[in-house]
């Protein structure tokens, strides 16, 4: 039988309650237990003394019998000098994943692709860059110069159609027609 001093939990919905007991390892967290050698009372300050309470004699006699405590259990003991806690390290805890390497690699080598194009078109004869500059500056050129003249003719068209607007009595007429059919 593999003996173990963990936590069963009580109390209310929100508002836990856990004792400190042997149990079997094969039982439920808050089912049968052989014996309780504590409480944990975590609504308490953490400097209340009764937040946290042991039976010292108790617990050192079932760890003498080979009941291994979990580690929130484990950390309760430390701090009572019952028991001492190894330290824990797990230095590949923080390195990175498989994919992340992954992508950065593949940025990596697109920076360097980047950078070997850019001294290549650097590198290569002055003569030409010129001449393939000079077609891109006309064409930009000539685009604004057709807009403006498009602008030019709907802004014409459109003082065309006030005038003629002002022109027209358009309000007066259907006064008119509606004051004969009175008469």
């Amino acid at each position: 039988m593999s003996l173990k001093i963990r936590m069963s939990r009580g109390g209310a919905k929100k508002r836990p309650y856990y004792r400190i007991v042997i149990a079997d390892s094969r039982m439920p967290r808050d089912g049968r237990y052989i014996e309780r050698v504590g409480t944990y009372d975590p609504l308490l300050p953490k400097d209340n003394e009764g937040r946290i309470t042991l039976v010292e004699d108790r617990i050192k006699y079932w760890l003498s019998v080979g009941a291994l405590p979990s580690d929130r259990v484990n950390r309760f003991l430390d701090a009572a000098g019952i028991m001492k806690r190894p330290a824990r390290n797990n230095p590949q805890k923080a390195l990175p994943g498989q994919k992340r390497l992954d992508r950065e690699e593949a940025k990596r080598e697109a920076d360097e692709k980047a950078k070997e194009e850019a001294a290549a078109a650097a590198a290569a004869p002055a003569e030409e860059a010129p001449a393939e500059e000079a077609p891109a500056e006309e064409a930009p050129a000539e685009a604004p110069a057709e807009e403006a003249k498009a602008e030019e003719a709907k802004s014409e068209e459109a003082s065309a159609e006030e005038a003629k607007a002002e022109d027209a009595p358009a309000e007066e007429a259907p006064a008119e027609e509606s004051e004969e059919k009175k008469e």
